[in-house]
């Protein structure tokens, strides 16, 4: 995940990360005498996509036009969305959802009902691409004039009553939520207690806190140290100060050694490796090595000339794997490939595949490409000479290998297009594969002697075929989890999901000892010592996701399972929940109640969010650090509960205005810690320092246990 943490130097570029994500412009056109279209054109980088309009609620960030105030308009219908937005379904909101990849339009139309008119608005947006989201952004816009017809007396009348009417809502909200100041008596209560806060239950002394702070920053300037609300408990203006102080410089600095990426180039490179090193030993692979070798060794009387083509053949195998590679990204580009980690008709489609690809390797049918096309490359390469026809034979392999090789291929791409890495990743991922595929043919022309010393065909590479073919069987049920999600069929909950594995690893470990036979398996009935110990770790896996069935994490499997809220049963009922939504509330009480805080940057629209909270935040090392040892403060940047009135702050030269919570929360988000994107996590002591680096989008529970104790370490030695 990119983390936008720079220097006090260098902040307004931090600041500036989601018009250098999105480029936006407003223009205004007339349509008729009483009626003006204003028309948002948007430009995501690539990578980014950003939400059409009318998303349902609970999912991301939906396009919308809001009005700060307005006299002699009104608004004609609700914003439209224009041409070329793309609908895929979202696992993680359970959800369909619609996006623009590349430039997009909005338009709102308004009617002009007087003579003098005045009108100022935003387009509030979401973006977000694979590792982040951007907290909503606003795109503002001013439309004025005295050109408009003149209005009715009813019809000022009639605005004036809207206006007043919707004076009365707004107060109502405000009250609801607790925005404005109230009255001193429940801190008054609070400092009258009998019971310490520090003695109270958790819940208990967070209600409390939450009425001495009903009239909370929320409601005045943040970073005037105002009194944030009336009676003795309350915040004072230094604490206040202290918290919502800038830590860019401090976070910088413990930052520096650390690195969350995703998916790396390199290890897409060492999963091709693998890939490719496991089709070697496949029965369309392993025999043909030594009969292409002995030929170009035999075909030359000068040696080093047999070498130099057998090492010709096994660069014209990794140019046939990268150029399809290529060919893959230029035909669906790299965010196409992304899209099928959330596309639940793609997802089906690979489920089926891959069911396809292992009922073939158990030896139900052959997958091949017709013979004609093998004739016809095999017949030119004899026909031809020089290096094209070294390239031809290339080919040929390519071609006669592909029962054993395409579905290994398939799971590649499938694997590294889901990661959503980089457009390179299935030309790296190639890379590796044909590489390893290729190694053998070069290894045994420079040294033929290693020819009589590699192992023979046999019963051993079946056997290496079908535990392919258990493999492929156990990931095709990744993907139809992710269509189950997609579209809430509930078929495939955890407890399902883990059963079919125990079933599938169960299976695996009896067939490698012998004691399953499947159509092409030879008859001796011992059993090999690799086989015995690959049955043993095939075994033992199935009787670890045994417990999962109860409820238990299963954490070797977290990447793979379906979320822990799917599952109907569970033993352990014990859950992570912030006791605060507020930062200054929660502030408040970790100073009264002595402890240090995490406050989680996060949105209802952000989807690896919630893939954080569903593999990290179900450890019981994790829910155990921060439900005893921190308070837990989510803030989420796409709170759409407006304030009492609009805010605007002067940040880097520039005036900003705050109408929502969110706003609120993605500000501070932005001004104390540089940073502008979701997940992002950062723990601080009762001053607002940090204890350790921040964290973000990372699904390495070991590491973020380690991330916590050392911020609470840092934190016992301050006391």
């Amino acid at each position: 995940m990119r983390r936008f943490i720079v220097s006090t130097l260098f902040i307004v570029l931090a600041i500036a990360v989601a018009s250098a994500q999105v480029s936006s412009k407003v223009d205004y056109k007339r349509v008729s005498p009483t009626e003006i279209d204003v028309i948002y054109t948007l430009t995501p980088q690539p990578g980014w996509h950003i939400y059409s309009t009318n998303i349902p609620a609970g999912g991301p960030t939906s396009a919308t036009f809001d009005v700060d105030s307005k006299s002699g308009v009104e608004l004609v219908g609700g914003l439209k969305a224009g041409p070329g937005a793309k609908t895929v379904n979202d696992p993680i909101f359970e959800m369909q959802v619609s996006w623009f990849e590349h430039a997009c339009t909005f338009t709102q139309r308004l009617k002009l009902t007087a003579k003098d008119y005045n009108l100022k608005g935003y387009l509030r947006y979401g973006a977000c691409n694979d590792e982040s989201c951007l907290p909503p952004q606003n795109v503002n816009c001013s439309v004025s004039g005295s050109d408009g017809p003149s209005a009715s007396a009813s019809d000022s009348k009639a605005s004036e009553a809207d206006k007043k009417k919707a004076e009365a809502e707004s107060a109502k909200t405000d009250q609801k939520n607790n925005l404005t100041p109230t009255a001193a008596e429940p801190s008054q209560q609070g400092a009258d207690s009998e019971l310490p806060i520090e003695t109270m239950d958790p819940e208990a002394a967070a209600a409390l806190i939450g009425e001495q702070l009903a009239g909370d920053s929320l409601g005045t300037d943040s970073l005037s140290g105002d009194t944030l609300a009336t009676g003795a408990a309350t915040t004072s203006a230094n604490d206040h100060a202290l918290w919502w102080s800038p830590v860019v410089d401090k976070l910088k600095a413990l930052d520096g050694e650390n690195d969350y990426s995703k998916m790396s180039l390199w290890y897409i490179f060492l999963l091709g490796l693998l890939g490719g090193l496991v089709a070697l030993f496949t029965p369309c692979v392993w025999p043909i090595i030594p009969m292409t070798v002995s030929f170009f060794l035999k075909r030359s009387d000068d040696k080093k000339k047999g070498i130099k083509d057998a090492i010709i053949y096994g660069v014209s195998i990794v140019v046939i794997y990268v150029s399809l590679g290529l060919i893959i990204t230029a035909l669906f580009g790299a965010s196409a490939l992304n899209d099928l980690s959330t596309n639940a008709v793609f997802n089906i489609i690979f489920f089926l595949m891959l069911v396809i690809f292992a009922a073939s390797f158990f030896g139900g049918f052959e997958i091949t490409l017709p013979s004609s096309w093998t004739n016809k490359v095999n017949e030119k390469s004899e026909n031809v000479t020089g290096l094209l026809s070294i390239f031809l034979m290339a080919f040929t392999l390519s071609l006669v290998s592909f029962s054993c090789t395409g579905p290994i291929i398939g799971f590649l791409l499938v694997e590294v297009g889901t990661a959503g890495s980089s457009i390179l990743a299935p030309t790296i991922g190639m890379l590796g594969f044909a590489i390893a595929l290729a190694l053998p043919f070069t290894l045994f022309a420079l040294f033929p002697s290693w020819l009589k010393s590699a192992p023979k065909s046999g019963g051993w590479m079946n056997t290496i075929k079908v535990t392919l073919g258990f493999l492929e069987l156990a990931f095709a049920l990744k993907f139809l989890s992710v269509a189950d999600l997609a579209y809430g069929w509930h078929i495939l909950d955890r407890e399902t999901f883990l059963a079919l594995w125990i079933v599938i690893f169960g299976l695996l470990g009896v067939y490698l000892l012998g004691r399953l036979k499947f159509p092409h398996d030879d008859d001796d009935q011992h059993t090999s010592v690799p086989c015995f110990f690959l049955a043993l770790c095939s075994l033992a896996f199935a009787v670890y996701m045994v417990p999962g069935l109860w409820g238990a994490p299963c954490k070797a499997i977290s990447a793979f399972a379906p979320p822990m809220s799917t599952q109907d049963f569970v033993l352990d009922k014990t859950q992570v929940e912030a006791k605060f939504k507020n930062y200054d509330q929660g502030m408040q009480y970790a100073k009264q109640v002595g402890k240090p805080v995490m406050v989680d940057f996060t949105g209802y629209g952000c989807v690896n969010c919630r893939k954080m909270e569903m593999a990290v935040w179900q450890n019981p090392k994790v829910i155990k650090l921060l439900n005893d040892e921190y308070v837990l403060i989510s803030l989420y940047v796409d709170e759409k509960t407006k304030l009492p009135t609009p805010q605007t702050r002067m940040e880097n030269g520039q005036e900003v205005t705050l109408r929502t919570i969110g706003d609120y929360w993605s500000y501070l988000q932005r001004t104390k810690f540089g940073a502008n994107a979701q997940p992002f996590y950062v723990l601080l002591d009762n001053e607002g320092n940090p204890l350790n680096s921040s964290y973000a989008y990372d699904e390495d529970v070991d590491k973020y246990v380690e991330w916590l104790n050392k911020g609470l370490e840092n934190y016992k030695n301050k006391k």
